[in-house]
């Protein structure tokens, strides 16, 4: 802690020789300049012996680092300076690069895994019952038919056939034929009467007279009579098919159950891994830090109401500033040298480059 403390001092013994150099140059601001430099150097001082333990290491070292960095701007005074305006030198952080690439996190590899074996269930049909015969008996059938049955056998009788008559006409003579004298007809009947008539002999033929008489045609006699045979149909139960036997198959019997198959066997797979790779990201340094002229915020220009501007700023920057009182205390100058290590600025002094990019006009 002494050895800080005691560079700290040195740093600021320096920073103070600079100042008055310029000031011996700068006319009638000389005066002026070394109250505000004396001023600085008090105000270090006092802030230097707080009880911020931490705070006063830290600032030490980057007191010790600016101490080690190059100089930057080597000249012994500022560029272009004008009256009333106030320089110091400042540490201009270096500047870095960053670079992402892919490296390799995990090289390829191989694992083994272990596949078990798979099984399904499955249906399978069993036989429970094999084949087999049995003989089955079929009965007589019978039905019913029409029988005709001799109830009187043939026979023959004599039949007397009487005698059989008939009228018959008979014609009978009556009278025989003869001649007869009759008066003749002639173109001459009579000469005179002295001749006297004609006559003429006639034939008269014989005469007869039809008579019906019962005449027996023929006589009586006999006859044989055939009186053939006499049936009755009866009904009679008659076996149409003999009984029979015959041999029924009785087809075997099966149930299904499930079984559990084996699909395939349990078996070794190697699966390969591939590599891995990371994206890393490489901060790498530019530039180094260094000392440059920066124009400064300081107690010549400086009133409480910029101050308070200042601190207004900080805090919507998200670098809190304490009290906004209008007074650079010790969290005033956290917060600017917070602002400034964020931006990378200049740090150190309340330049008009963090002015300005704060977004002020003073």
């Amino acid at each position: 802690m002494k050895k800080d403390t005691l560079l700290f001092y040195m740093v600021c013994i320096i920073g103070v020789s600079f100042l008055l150099v310029g000031f011996s140059h700068s006319g009638s601001n000389q005066n002026m300049q070394t109250d505000v430099n004396s001023g600085r150097l008090e105000n270090a001082l006092a802030q230097s012996q707080e009880p911020a333990a931490g705070m006063e290491k830290s600032f030490s070292e980057e007191t010790a680092a600016k101490a080690a960095m190059p100089t930057g701007d080597t000249s012994l005074f500022p560029p272009n300076a004008k009256p009333g305006e106030c320089w110091a030198r400042a540490f201009v952080p270096p500047t870095y690069r960053t670079n992402t690439e892919t490296i390799l996190s995990k090289g390829p590899a191989e694992r083994l895994e272990i596949i078990p074996a798979e099984f399904e269930w499955v249906e399978e049909t069993v036989m429970v019952k094999e084949a087999s015969e049995e003989l089955e008996i079929i009965p007589a059938q019978y039905g019913w038919e029409e029988e005709k049955v001799l109830v009187r056998q043939a026979s023959s009788k004599l039949v007397e056939v009487p005698a059989s008559f008939e009228w018959q006409e008979e014609k009978i003579l009556v009278k025989e034929a003869h001649t007869v004298w009759k008066k003749g007809r002639g173109p001459i009947e009579k000469v005179d009467n002295l001749t006297g008539e004609i006559i003429c002999l006639v034939e008269v033929p014989a005469s007869y007279r039809t008579v019906k008489k019962w005449v027996m045609t023929s006589p009586p006699t006999t006859k044989t009579v055939e009186i053939p045979a006499e049936y009755k149909t009866i009904m009679k139960r008659v076996m149409v098919k003999a009984p029979e036997t015959r041999r029924i198959t009785i087809p075997a019997e099966y149930k299904t159950v499930k079984v559990r198959k084996l699909v395939s066997p349990a078996r070794e797979q190697r699966i390969k891994i591939d590599a891995e790779y990371q994206t890393v990201t490489r901060t790498e340094k530019v530039s180094d830090g260094y000392m440059a002229w920066r124009r400064i915020f300081c107690e010549t220009n400086m009133n409480a109401d910029a101050i308070k501007r200042i601190q207004l700023a900080l805090r919507d920057a998200g670098h809190d500033p304490g009290p906004i009182d209008g007074v650079i205390g010790y969290e005033t100058r956290m917060a600017i040298e917070s602002y400034q290590r964020a931006n990378n600025l200049a740090v150190g002094e309340l330049t008009y480059e963090t002015i300005e990019n704060l977004g002020l006009t003073l």
